[in-house]
């Protein structure tokens, strides 16, 4: 059986808005991420951020992140793992991150 099976990919939304420019330098292909919904946000109600450690470099994009919000809502976090899977400097901010999201198959 597969331990994880690819959920989502996408380029960070927002990404000039946060603190990805202090932190760029420690993003690497393969840094694991974090997902964190925010039910209160006033642009998305499906609004789910990223982080890397405590910075939040951005968010899901909105075409991408109505599902997810609503696992993440449920309180199922624990079901994906998100990972940087491109950092590219010489893109625009917005293409400078790849993220991949992936399913975690639950333990028996």
């Amino acid at each position: 059986m597969n331990k994880r099976r690819h959920f989502a990919d996408f380029h960070l939304a927002g990404f000039t808005y946060y603190d990805g420019v202090v932190v760029f330098e420690k993003l690497k292909v393969g840094t694991k991420l974090r997902l964190v919904r925010e039910p209160d946000n006033k642009f998305d109600p499906y609004a789910v951020a990223i982080y890397y450690e405590d910075s939040k470099l951005g968010f899901v994009p909105r075409n991408e992140n109505h599902t997810l919000s609503l696992f993440l809502e449920m309180g199922y976090e624990d079901l994906f793992e998100t990972y940087i899977n491109r950092v590219s400097s010489e893109a625009i901010p917005e293409a400078q991150i790849g993220v991949n999201v992936f399913l975690i198959a639950k333990e028996n």
